[in-house]
């Protein structure tokens, strides 16, 4: 009986043990996760230039993203203008439904009359500016013919630019309850989702493939037609109540199933940053804490210069050449590589060279003739500790490596010195041979 007490509590404390370490463990990794102490949800700050990932908090959970999706629909009508398909002084008439919509309590929107035409860009100002939902159905009807068909065309264009957690059900980023049975994909009471992680993917390919979207969602208010000012939601805005230096966009979104959120993007200096908070649970929250999202990346964060231009890398300065007049060819970076990384962390980056496969033999080697400046593989970088760098997208991370190219020439060696060197590789192998037999005699 006594020893199986004695079992007994040695069974209680080795779980006990357990329990605790990986209580522990949990509480270091919730720490490492969320070190600025948000109560979002979800949330993520990257690099605007290359989309690096620098801060993060449940970043591929699924959420409500409410208008925080009329990036996508921003997303396309830019596409279609530059593609042609729809002008900026184009007329679009208001049917029944669009006017209802305009004139629902309770949803943000400018006023629209029925049967009245307005152009593309006082109805892209409306949505961008004011987040009017009316507008931005006008504007999808008017791409797709349905919003039904352009629906389709933003889960098309969210797979084409790599976003891995979302579904839109509308244009707008209302509960499809709100729209007065016209919900155009999924149930009827279904709202968009998104994960922050694919928020600020989809902010980053707004900002890079067209920005110009910040033209517009810069501006603080909108002078409508109907002669009454609009403020933007967007209130971290200068001259608007949470104004912050260096703010021009991005766009809120606010929903009872999605909470409060925000996706903001702000610039000082050569430095921009895009942040995203989901799920806060109040209008102001969203902004107090996009607010501490910023202060963090501008005091902790800045671009510098881990790799120089023609810098060889350590171990790697030379690649071998096989049928060159030389045995081998010099090698360097072809221009300076710099990422945004935390304040006094530089020495924790260090370069590593990766080469072109295609361009060497089986035994590592590249084929004379090597011309100078020749493209023989590129430079990215590593942290010494393993730690790794995460970043949104695959095009923003070609943007952390740079070419490395030959910095010589060396020629091919004609005809003759080839077959010297054929002799003497087969006399040498022959001696070799023999000098083995002759060892293995004695």
């Amino acid at each position: 009986m006594k020893q199986y007490k004695r079992l007994s509590v040695f069974v209680a404390v080795f779980m006990l043990s357990i329990a605790t370490l990986f209580t522990g463990f949990a509480d270091k990794a919730q720490a490492q996760e969320d070190i600025l102490g948000l109560s979002a949800e979800a949330a993520i700050l990257v690099d605007a230039e290359t989309g690096k990932v620098l801060y993060e908090k449940n970043a591929d959970v699924v959420l409500g993203v409410a208008s925080m999706s009329k990036m996508m629909t921003e997303y396309l009508v830019l596409e279609a203008i530059h593609d042609g398909k729809i002008k900026w002084d184009q007329n679009v008439k208001i049917n029944e439904y669009v006017h209802r919509l305009s004139a629902a309590p309770g949803l943000s929107n400018v006023g629209l009359t029925q049967g009245e035409d307005y152009t593309v860009k006082e109805l892209y100002e409306a949505m961008a500016i004011h987040s009017g939902n009316a507008a931005t159905v006008a504007l999808a009807e008017l791409i797709s013919g349905t919003e039904k068909n352009f629906v389709e065309l933003m889960n098309k264009k969210g797979e084409e630019l790599g976003l891995k957690d979302f579904k839109f059900v509308n244009s707008s980023g209302l509960n499809n309850s709100s729209l007065m049975g016209n919900h155009p994909a999924g149930a009827a009471d279904e709202e968009n989702v998104m994960s922050a992680r694919s928020t600020a993917r989809l902010a980053y390919h707004l900002l890079n493939d067209y920005p110009e979207v910040l033209e517009t969602a810069s501006k603080p208010r909108l002078e409508f037609r109907d002669g009454r000012t609009y403020d933007n939601f967007n209130f971290m805005l200068p001259t608007l109540v949470h104004a912050y230096e260096g703010v021009d966009g991005l766009k809120t979104g606010s929903t009872d199933f999605a909470g409060y959120g925000f996706t903001a993007t702000a610039k000082r200096g050569d430095e921009r940053f895009i942040s995203v908070v989901m799920k806060t649970d109040t209008r102001d929250t969203r902004f107090k804490e996009t607010e501490q999202i910023l202060n963090y990346a501008f005091s902790n964060f800045k671009k510098e210069q881990l790799v120089a231009e023609g810098q060889q890398i350590k171990g790697h300065e030379s690649v071998p050449v096989v049928k060159g007049k030389e045995d081998s060819v010099k090698v360097q970076t072809g221009d300076a590589l710099a990422l945004t990384i935390k304040n006094g962390e530089k020495e924790q980056y260090v370069p590593k060279l990766v080469l072109n496969k295609d361009k060497l033999n089986e035994n590592g080697e590249l084929t004379a003739p090597v011309k100078k400046g020749d493209k023989v593989g590129y430079v990215t970088v590593e942290t010494k500790d393993g730690e790794p760098i995460s970043f949104l997208t695959e095009e923003g991370q070609s943007l952390a490596q740079v070419d490395v190219v030959a910095a010589e020439t060396v020629e091919k060696a004609n005809w003759f010195v080839l077959a010297m060197r054929g002799v003497g590789g087969f006399f040498g192998d022959l001696f070799g041979s023999v000098a083995s037999a002759v060892k293995g005699l004695f």
